[in-house]
């Protein structure tokens, strides 16, 4: 099977490889068995490759499986539903998730990519309700923690606070870094208290142990928990050892945005700026979804009302306060503050 990619590229030996194979042979196994669900399973594969060839390939394989199986595959809709949010198709993907969960109403893909797209739409308390009433009928289910995630970014983007809290400090475990941070990050952007936050000595153990720097977005994630605890020198460690990396993505993105970080929690707003404004489009390359990518252009809004550009920061975000329900948390992002700012109570 030829690399859908072109070109091999040189990889950390423990990241990607092995969503290459999987998507290589993928690319040649639904000529025989046309919209194979099991096959379905592994097409995440295609996106976890970090190339947008493979992705766009990938994408191009999802249209045509799915057109097969017709809108009645509650699974192939599922996972179109999922591809359309991360495309940006944000209504697509928000009739595609209804369809598929009018289907079979216990589908966690469709769950999950309706809540993609009513991020996108800023739904608020409406997503909330409905992801807490399918979590009630299995309290248990493999997704219930990411969703009560959604759940809490839905709260932040009305103002409700406290829920976001609650949800991230309940539903969360002492392992979800990730989530917890991307929570916790947004809460201080906007002024607001963070749930319980993620002990810095674990972060360190995480960043230190073998495959710690495997994947970009995982680094990113533990250095956005280092911004949580303005771990300042840790932040500028990890920067520096990021932009020493031969990995094109951890050298040219991974590296300035965690600089960023450091600026920003060392109150330099305006290097901070510097850095976030040059990466363009490439600040896609940090990995993750559309929801989680996010939090950057949220860093760099933050970053431009502080250093007193209010204009450049509300066009930075217009299409999201003109286009999503409930923006209560882009309102905040926008607001002038002091630098010694109360944070609101516990």
């Amino acid at each position: 099977m030829a690399d859908v990619g072109g070109e091999p590229r040189r990889e950390h030996p423990v990241t990607h490889r092995q969503y290459r194979l999987t998507a290589d042979h993928l690319a040649g196994h639904f000529a025989p068995w046309p919209a194979d669900e099991l096959a379905g399973l592994v097409m995440g594969a295609f996106s976890s490759c970090g190339d947008t060839a493979y992705r766009a390939h990938g994408d191009a394989l999802m249209e045509e499986q799915a057109a097969l199986a017709g809108p009645e595959s509650w699974p192939w809709m599922s996972w179109l539903a999922s591809a359309r949010a991360e495309q940006g198709r944000v209504r697509e993907a928000h009739e595609l998730a209804e369809q598929a969960l009018a289907v079979y109403p216990r589908s966690g893909v469709a769950a999950h990519a309706l809540a993609h797209a009513e991020h996108e739409l800023g739904t608020g308390r409406a997503c909330g309700d409905f992801l807490d009433q399918w979590l009630r009928a299995d309290p248990q289910a493999v997704q219930s923690r990411h969703l009560n995630w959604h759940a809490a970014l839905q709260s932040i983007a009305c103002g409700d606070f406290p829920d976001a809290r609650r949800r991230a400090d309940t539903a969360l475990a002492r392992t979800d870094v990730g989530m917890r941070a991307a929570t916790n990050w947004r809460l201080l952007l906007v002024g607001r208290s963070p749930a319980g936050q993620t002990d810095p000595d674990l972060v360190r153990e995480l960043l230190a142990a073998p495959g710690g720097m495997a994947e970009v977005f995982h680094t990113f994630n533990l250095a956005l928990a280092l911004a949580v605890e303005a771990a300042t020198d840790d932040l500028r460690v990890l920067s520096r050892r990021a932009a020493a990396d031969e990995r094109p993505d951890f050298r040219d993105v991974l590296a300035p945005v965690v600089q960023a970080l450091a600026e920003v929690t060392a109150g330099r707003p305006r290097v901070a700026v510097d850095l976030l404004s040059s990466l363009g489009e490439k600040a896609e390359r940090i990995g993750g979804v559309r929801v989680e990518r996010e939090i950057i252009q949220d860093t760099l809004a933050r970053a431009l009302v502080d250093a007193g550009q209010h204009v450049r920061a509300a066009g930075l975000l217009h299409h999201r306060t003109t286009t999503r329900h409930h923006h209560t948390y882009e309102d905040l992002l926008l607001a002038a503050r002091t630098p010694a700012a109360v944070v609101e109570p516990r």
